[in-house]
């Protein structure tokens, strides 16, 4: 059977690739440590999971449920904005529980997008914006980051572009895969931007609790749920990413177009998921020093595997679940620095190429592997 013609605009996902090949020198009795990919292998809070495991034997627990969640998980999510990014946010009408904010990309480009719209995509940034705006019949339209402005959007730049088919703009700060924070006036500015040209801004925003002590939020900006939505989840912040939770937050109106296409996807996301992760939202500051604390640690170990492998570090301090590196002169790509170490010392980083042509040159590592296995990298290419 001929496949939609929509498929031969995209990939099969980098990381599902590589991860079988992974799988196959590990079947072939070749231990490869992984740190190319940034799923939190440290616990869940212990609170979210009794309460996820309680709830499992309510009466109700394993019915449909609401499209758009319950109470309780949507006035976890308005406390949290509240507490952590000053963000008052309406539980009923601006906040929509989702089944991952992956989930969010699909259902937001759908909501908003028609065939041969453009959407304006960071260059190097997830590789999802750019596929989902193919599938959807969009056209990604990319704009440059370079490491010299800080990972920043160059809104001087964008408005000596032609405009005129931009519906949607995707935002990411804290930065992935860079680490970057936005930039004292970014998120103001990305609104008057909006606002000027009638764009959709959209920021993702999942990794504002790592390693950063200066949160921030799109929607803490004057006028910004006027054109703004804002993508959040618990995979990163709370070590839940195969819960599949996150929310997408903005206007009422914005998010019931959302809803139109979300009831029509899914049935709801399981009960017992929505209340553990609303009490994983209501966790006080301890959980985020004690995470900091084990990845700082880390860190420090991280930077000093990738100095060894004579990659090069930003001077700047860099947030979130990664570290993101010059690789060593005298490699013609990222890919091939990266394939290079896999095959001499069985350790897998991810080529900045999956991000985007503006990541050829970099590689990025995982902070989501113990310090035992960091240290054995080292005494690897140490050897």
């Amino acid at each position: 059977m001929k496949p939609a013609n929509r498929l031969a605009f995209i990939k099969e996902y980098y990381f599902s690739k590589k991860l079988q090949e992974i799988r196959e020198m590990q079947h072939n009795g070749i231990e490869v440590i992984n740190l190319g990919i940034g799923s939190p292998d440290l616990p869940p809070p212990f609170d979210a999971v009794a309460q996820m495991q309680l709830a499992a034997k309510q009466e109700k627990a394993h019915q449909y449920q609401s499209y758009r969640g319950v109470d309780e998980l949507r006035e976890a999510f308005a406390n949290f904005y509240k507490r952590n990014f000053q963000v008052d946010v309406n539980a009923h009408a601006e906040i929509l529980p989702l089944l991952g904010s992956k989930e969010g990309v699909m259902h937001i480009s759908m909501a908003f997008l028609n065939e041969g719209d453009e959407v304006l995509i960071p260059n190097p940034s997830y590789p999802t914006y750019t596929s989902v705006t193919k599938l959807v019949g969009a056209k990604p339209v990319f704009y440059e980051l370079k490491e010299a402005q800080g990972w920043q959007p160059n809104f001087q730049e964008l408005e000596q572009q032609d405009l005129s088919k931009v519906k949607m703009m995707w935002l990411n700060y804290p930065h992935m895969p860079t680490g970057a924070k936005a930039g004292k006036n970014v998120f103001h500015d990305a609104i008057k931007f909006a606002q000027k040209h009638h764009i959709l801004l959209v920021n993702d925003n999942p990794y504002s609790f790592i390693l950063n002590d200066q949160p921030d939020s799109l929607l803490a900006y004057p006028e910004a749920k006027e054109v703004g939505l804002e993508l959040n989840s618990l995979s990163k912040t709370f070590n839940m990413a195969g819960w599949r939770v996150g929310a997408v937050l903005g206007s009422k109106e914005n998010l019931q177009s959302i809803l139109k296409v979300k009831s029509n996807m899914d049935s709801g996301m399981f009960l017992p998921i929505q209340l553990g992760a609303a009490v994983a939202l209501n966790e006080n500051e301890d959980w985020f020093k004690n995470l900091d604390f084990i990845y700082q640690n880390r860190k420090t170990k991280l930077l000093e595997l990738v100095q060894k492998l004579g990659c090069q570090l930003e001077e700047r301090a860099l947030v979130g679940l990664f570290v993101w590196a010059k690789i060593p002169s005298g490699y013609k790509s990222s890919e091939e620095f990266s394939e290079h170490i896999l095959q001499t010392h069985h350790l897998f980083a991810a080529p900045g190429t999956v991000f985007g042509s503006a990541g050829e040159g970099y590689i990025r590592f995982s902070l989501c592997v113990d310090e035992a296995t960091i240290e054995k990298a080292i005494k690897r290419v140490e050897a």
